[in-house]
């Protein structure tokens, strides 16, 4: 009989709920891959799944999941889901059709924890348009660009928590916020995001972030944990700004004769987030799990917390213009 597999621990929420430290991010995980991969992610320990409308693949991580529930891999309820409001919904009439069509990709009856993904409100696309919509309103025209409007961001939260209330998501959540911005939802909010999804790695540390979601008891996820190398093939990041690279991060990982990524990855969980590497390989996958039987030291901590060049690599300010034929800049 096979033994059971190493599961990372699990972040305690505002709510009691937990929330595993490790999970695997779905954003560019083709979708021919997916089904497969998911499960046997699934097989070796994670139990947090990452994903989202926009990433174009929850039909299968939808698949992966209902095998590994067939297969008797694990339980529903040992699982954590997570998906996110795309752009274009926050509308609130519209906020309620895209989380069930995301249950509906995924194959679920509800969602362990649902994300506003950008704060950004865009003209809404019909499903049978175009889905997953993207960022273009009409890709096909002369001169495509995001298409803007005008919704308050309270009155989307507001449609997100009626989906509490409903039953369909467990508990909600936003994403790259500032800190004003996540200080002003707190402000009204009659249920408080459990979460705040982040870039975070040894390149962009954001310790007041931290302090703040501390502060008030938000649990921070941390995307993009490993930095650059998901940017650099699509010309958002250079060579020279990947972390796994850098010499001091080098040094720690022979020390522990540990990879860069797991030095990485390590410093992450060990500052209390929860972090959701990508990989398409699947011995990465229990690579990027193996975190939890070696620490760092304060010195290697700080070492890697001075490694901080407060630079974001997903900000809409920069590739909106360049993308998107757009400027729509959300963080200072």
């Amino acid at each position: 009989m096979s033994s059971a597999p190493a599961l990372a621990p699990t972040l305690t929420l505002a709510d009691g709920g937990k929330f595993p430290a490790v999970g695997l991010g779905f954003w560019k995980l083709p979708k021919p891959a997916a089904p497969a991969l998911t499960r046997e992610a699934i097989r070796v320990g994670y139990r947090h799944l990452d994903c989202a409308c926009d990433y174009g693949n929850e039909p299968q991580a939808g698949e992966g999941i209902a095998n590994a529930l067939r297969d008797g891999l694990c339980r529903r309820e040992d699982l954590w889901v997570t998906s996110k409001l795309w752009n274009t919904y926050h509308e609130p009439k519209h906020v309620r059709a895209a989380c069930e069509r995301s249950l509906r990709d995924l194959r679920l009856d509800h969602l362990d924890l649902y994300l506003v993904h950008f704060p950004i409100a865009l003209a809404f696309v019909p499903f049978d348009v175009r889905y997953p919509p993207e960022w273009f309103h009409d890709p096909k025209a002369a001169s495509p660009a995001m298409k803007p409007i005008k919704v308050p961001y309270a009155d989307t939260w507001r449609a997100m928590e009626d989906l509490v209330r409903a039953g369909l998501v467990r508990r909600i959540g936003v994403c790259n916020l500032n800190i004003s911005a996540l200080r002003d939802v707190l402000s009204y909010a009659a249920i408080r995001p459990t979460v705040h999804q982040i870039e975070l790695h040894p390149y962009l540390a954001q310790p007041r972030m931290l302090r703040y979601c501390a502060q008030e008891n938000i649990a921070v996820t941390a995307f993009s944990p490993l930095g650059s190398p998901s940017y650099e093939s699509i010309g958002m990041a250079q060579a020279n700004e990947n972390v796994l690279k850098d010499p001091a991060v080098a040094a720690i990982a022979a020390r522990h004769r540990r990879t860069p990524a797991q030095i990485a990855l390590r410093w992450g969980v060990q500052r209390g987030c929860a972090v959701i590497p990508k990989t398409q390989n699947p011995a990465r996958l229990a690579e990027n799990l193996a975190l939890f039987d070696f620490a760092l030291t304060a010195d290697e901590m700080a070492t890697i917390d001075k490694l901080d060049r407060h630079r974001r690599f997903n900000d809409p300010g920069h590739f909106g213009e360049k993308a998107f034929n757009t400027f729509y800049p959300i963080f200072d």
